[in-house]
Parts: structure tokens; C-alpha cells; sequence
């Protein structure tokens, strides 16, 4: 079991009216899945493999060459963690050799949705970050600290 997830999933906050939506309360309450979750669906290699799925069953190879930069062990422990979770579902086909092919569930199909709107929000701004990105390094630039070399006696 990977470190810091419990066994059990366990209720510990209601983020439901957002005005009194309170993020400390699911960062650092014991016990409050919700920061390991996001966690687990906001990594890389989760949104890919969930992207990539959306559109149809794959088998492991497939999503491996679909996920540029991913090793056999990342997406197999993606996969794995996304399975656990009830995102995904593996089914193994009895045939020699054997065939997997991993689907979203139908909980894992919301989440894409909810993927889409982040990336749909990236795709509106992102040259509005990139002038902000700009900026900021320019600005470090300028703020640099000019080291001088003192000469040796």
C-alpha cells in the first residue's frame, strides 16, 4: 500500500457551499482522503492515461505508446492506483497470451469531464501565462545580485 493511504476511506470535510469551503480542512485534517485523491487524479500520468481512455478501451501497449515519456513501471502503478480507485477497470481476456484491456468506469468518465474544463481553461490563458512567466523572469533577472570577482593580492 503506498505510504500515507489509509485502508479506509473515511468522510472529513463538506466542501459543498463555497463559502465556507475552508482548504485547510482537507490538506492537513488526519484521516481526510480528499487531498490524497487529488493527489492521485492530478498527477501527469493519471490525466494522460484518463485523457487517452476516454475516447476508447486500450490495451496496455497501446496506452504506452500513446503516453509519451512513460516507463512499463509508471503506468503499470498508474494504472494500478486508477484501478484501486474505481476510475478504471482492467479486464483480463482468458487467451493466450493474455490480453488486458483497461476502460474507464462511469465515475472515471466524470472525471474527464472535469479534466477537460482544466485543460479548456490552460488552452484560454496560456498566453496570458506566458507573458506572466515573462515578466517574472525578466524581473528576477534584473533583481540578480552582480557577484564581482575580487582581485587576489
Amino acid at each position: 500500500m503506498e505510504e500515507g493511504t489509509s485502508k479506509s476511506p473515511s468522510h472529513c470535510c463538506d466542501t459543498g457551499d463555497e463559502q465556507d469551503f475552508d482548504i485547510s480542512q482537507w490538506d492537513v485534517r488526519e484521516g481526510c482522503e480528499v487531498r490524497q485523491i487529488l493527489d492521485r487524479v492530478a498527477d501527469k500520468w493519471s490525466l494522460l492515461a484518463i485523457a487517452h481512455l476516454e475516447r476508447r478501451t486500450l490495451r496496455f501497449s497501446e496506452l504506452r505508446r500513446l503516453i509519451d515519456g512513460i516507463s512499463q513501471r509508471m503506468l503499470t502503478v498508474t494504472l494500478r492506483q486508477l484501478e484501486r480507485d474505481g476510475l478504471v477497470r482492467r479486464t483480463v481476456y482468458p487467451v493466450v497470451p493474455p490480453r488486458v484491456e483497461y476502460e474507464l468506469t462511469p465515475m472515471g468518465a466524470t472525471l474527464h469531464t472535469t479534466i477537460r474544463t482544466l485543460v479548456d481553461w490552460t488552452e484560454d490563458h496560456q498566453q496570458e501565462i506566458a507573458r506572466a512567466r515573462a515578466e517574472y523572469d525578466s524581473r528576477q533577472a534584473s533583481e540578480a545580485p552582480v557577484v564581482r570577482a575580487t582581485p587576489a593580492r
